[in-house]
């Protein structure tokens, strides 16, 4: 962050890039004033702000190619600690000026970005360890700690949190809960929601509010604390988080196998996890994908698990036993994946080169797998400059799973119809097949438009809870399909 410019010299300087969608402006003297007052630092340099108009949404890409932003923020803020973020938001709902939070940035929805203008909220000074309860497993941490320093934190103690997205080196602990994320390791940790057991959280209003943490399970009326997973900032601003840990396993074992068809591989993964076991990892592959990860022309199916001895062999039985029909592959099968597991490089050479490339996951129950699977890859082929529409099973659970598509598409010319026409097929085939509309990546801006029909009369309900929390509408407007419209 840049030294603080007076208020008196504030004049936002132009970037190079070109914002696609202008978002209106503020005067941002008073608040400038305002956030110098209270010792938060801000910044209008063009540099600092182009850099905060961005995240990882795909499409974004091509943008940036082109030499354009989606959006630009007037001013940073930096928040360093939770009052910092109360007087922030104290300031914006006076001067009726929206605010973003942002920390790593890493999403691929577009959640992020400042569509409506005003402050983006730079939450990563907000880092660190702040409690860790060894004997209950337990540690609190602030909501800005990037997933690296967290789990090396944890790891010099003994203990892991299990949770491994693929944007692990960036993104933030407040992010994932923010965006009800996934750790490639889910099977045998959880989602984030199922670690989460209390957080910090700010309201619209500067208001500071407390979740959870007096125990492992509670009937105090609702869980105040699943309000705020997966509110993408739309609710309130997290600053700490309390998730449970585990001490480090002491053994690993993998296994690798291969199907004759994608079904097959599904059924063996339904029938493992309805036995109990729960392997770390148990990705299923089609054979597309098997081909160009694996160089296997066949349904690859890799299994890594790390637990205690007893229950590392008890588990890796069961999966030996649903897969005694498959042809067993060699293990490193699981290295290969593993050294690859987080490289996302091709994404923008492939953009340069003019093809448009996403990835779309969502989650159904077991009886409804194999028809979602299907509907969604025969909508993706079947929007005219589609290339390629394949599958992988990422996470799975008692009573279904995450399939994650990815589609590669060489459209004429209109590259953002035809990524908008991909994901129109994409997301109404899913749904009309009865699977949620995200597993892991959340809604952001990308999804909004399709959360009523996700939701049903359930949207109403997210809408009421939006106006009573933030009735100004400053907290990240647009995001999981809320209005947009705040103060005139």
């Amino acid at each position: 962050m840049t030294t603080p410019t007076p208020p008196s010299a504030l004049a936002a300087p132009p970037g190079d890039a070109t914002v696609r969608d202008t978002p209106r402006s503020f005067d941002i003297t008073q608040l400038a004033a305002s956030l110098t007052s209270t010792g938060v630092a801000w910044s209008i340099a063009a540099g600092e702000l182009d850099d905060h108009s961005r995240d990882w949404w795909p499409v974004s890409i091509g943008w940036a190619q082109r030499g354009e932003l989606p959006a630009r923020p007037s001013i940073v803020a930096s928040a360093t600690s939770t009052p910092d973020v109360a007087s922030v938001l104290v300031a914006c709902r006076r001067a009726g000026i929206p605010v973003t939070a942002q920390a790593g940035r890493s999403g691929v929805c577009g959640g992020a970005v400042p569509a409506s203008g005003g402050v983006a909220l730079d939450l990563t000074a907000l880092r660190g360890i702040l409690d860790i309860d060894e004997r209950s497993l337990r540690v609190r941490v602030a909501a800005g700690t990037f997933g690296p320093e967290l789990e090396t934190s944890l790891r010099t103690r003994g203990f892991t949190a299990g949770h491994f997205p693929q944007s692990f080196d960036l993104s933030t602990v407040g992010g994932w809960v923010a965006c009800r994320g996934a750790g490639q390791y889910s099977t045998r940790y959880g989602k984030i929601e199922d670690m989460v057991r209390g957080l910090t959280v700010v309201l619209a209003d500067g208001t500071v509010v407390e979740t959870g943490g007096a125990g492992p399970r509670s009937a105090v009326g609702p869980d105040l604390t699943q309000l705020f997973v997966g509110s993408e900032g739309a609710l309130g601003v997290i600053t700490e988080v309390e998730l449970v840990i585990h001490p480090l396993p002491r053994g690993e074992g993998r296994r690798a196998f291969s199907f004759d068809t994608f079904s097959a591989g599904l059924d063996a993964c339904r029938r493992i996890l309805a036995r109990g076991a729960t392997p770390a990892v148990l990705r299923l592959y089609d054979i597309a994908e098997s081909t160009r990860s694996f160089e296997r022309d066949r349904n690859v199916l890799i299994v890594l698990d790390e637990a205690d001895p007893g229950l590392l062999e008890a588990t890796l039985a069961v999966v030996d036993e649903e897969c005694e029909t498959a042809a067993s592959e060699d293990v490193a099968l699981v290295d290969t994946w593993l050294a690859h597991r987080n490289d996302v490089s091709a994404l923008a050479p492939l953009w340069a080169r003019g093809f448009v490339v996403d990835t779309m996951e969502i989650a159904a129950s077991w009886s409804r797998l194999e028809r979602v699977h299907g509907d969604v890859v025969e909508a993706m082929a079947a929007v005219d400059g589609t290339i390629l529409a394949t599958v992988h099973q990422s996470h799975a659970y008692l009573d279904g799973a995450c399939l994650y598509f990815t589609f590669v598409g060489n459209p004429a010319q209109d590259a953002d119809g035809y990524y908008r026409a991909v994901w129109d097929a994409g997301s109404h085939a899913a749904l009309a097949a009865g699977a949620s509309l995200s597993h892991h990546h959340g809604v952001g801006r990308h999804r909004a438009g399709y959360m009523r029909e996700a939701l049903g009369s359930g949207f109403g309900v997210l809408e009421a809870l939006k106006d009573a929390l933030d009735p100004m509408g400053i907290l990240n407007p647009g995001v999981l399909g809320l209005a947009t419209a705040g103060p005139a």
